[in-house]
């Protein structure tokens, strides 16, 4: 285990290099850059840009340097933690994610949470209870949430709530605690605000889980293995929860390197919808003006999370299931 644990660490270091090139080469597709961008919007504005201050700004950002020495050097800070430096905010990346990395990970986290705690025992109680009255109201109900756009729930939430309660369910942080030091009367504000995008975000998710987790157990519970155990007058609570369970729980697992940066990515529509203080919305405004060093980090930090989840989850379908081994012992 451990060798095969440090064998898929060696690969992450060349997997992670060519993600990186990939996102910086496509990053640079669109014609011109952050300059010309800016020089466009400030013209449609009226305001004239003299040549002198687009000068120094491509010599202070190094626009001016061929493509491949403007990724060595954010690929060289990536390696020593320094994620580059913000065109758009003219401050460093690391500062201008400041806080909303720690909300965008609260969502992403309270999220995944949400989506095993109700698509865990609906999907089993979907299978055992199959073609009953619960199994086509539960299934109809995740087909419905599977076909909705989050950005669309969002909405629909957000009229409701206006007309039916008068409030507005925008936004993580009420705007008098906004800019308030960290407190325990912030943190109760945002776990109050949370519900809101945890539920928009998460639906699609939990649809999808239900599906697979409820398809899985199916299949398991018609083997033969099963058929022999019932016969052998195995009560069905532990026959259920000895074998079939566990094995239909592989997917579960397996979701876990692709869940968190899907759920992050994924939620940048629905965060400009509610006015959410995450990352979502300046990654869309990053590669809208073209911030490449803040679209590229964002893009990176996501690589990182598959890359580690997809570990994570290969270790832990290992711990799970029996039959699959890693290492020296998948060779035997």
């Amino acid at each position: 285990m451990i060798d095969y644990i440090a064998r898929r660490l060696l690969v992450m270091i060349p997997t992670l290099f060519i993600i990186s090139v990939l996102v910086f080469v496509i990053i640079q597709l669109p014609p011109g850059d952050y300059l010309e961008t800016l020089v466009a919007e400030l013209q449609s504005q009226g305001e004239a840009v003299s040549q002198e201050r687009i000068a120094f700004y491509r010599q202070e950002y190094g626009l001016g340097e061929p493509i491949w020495k403007q990724f060595a050097v954010w690929f060289w800070g990536l390696l020593q933690g320094n994620m580059g430096y913000s065109f758009e905010y003219e401050m460093p990346v690391a500062d201008v994610v400041g806080d909303r990395i720690w909300l965008t990970i609260l969502v992403s986290f309270s999220t995944i949470l949400f989506i095993y705690l109700v698509s865990f025992p609906i999907g089993v109680y979907s299978a055992v209870r199959q073609y009953s009255l619960g199994d086509y109201t539960l299934t109809f109900i995740g087909f419905i949430g599977l076909a909705t756009p989050n950005f669309l729930l969002a909405l629909i939430l957000m009229y409701l709530a206006n007309q039916w309660f008068g409030i507005s369910i925008g936004g993580l942080v009420d705007p008098a605690l906004r800019d308030a030091p960290f407190s325990l009367e912030k943190l109760l504000d945002i776990l109050g605000h949370l519900w809101v995008p945890v539920i928009v975000i998460g639906t699609a998710g939990t649809a999808g889980m239900i599906r697979r987790l409820r398809a899985n157990l199916l299949d398991e519970l018609h083997k033969q293995y099963v058929t022999t155990a019932r016969a052998k007058g195995v009560p069905p609570r532990k026959l259920l929860m000895k074998y079939p369970l566990r094995m239909a729980l592989n997917p579960f697992i397996a979701d876990i390197g692709n869940l968190l940066p899907e759920i992050i990515s994924g939620a940048a529509i629905v965060s400009v919808v509610l006015s959410l203080e995450t990352t979502g919305p300046m990654l869309l405004g990053a590669l809208q003006s073209q911030d490449m060093y803040l679209a590229g980090s964002f893009l990176m930090a996501l690589a990182l999370l598959t890359v580690v989840g997809n570990l994570l989850s290969d270790l832990a379908l290992a711990a799970l299931d029996p039959r699959i081994r890693l290492g020296a012992e998948a060779a035997r």
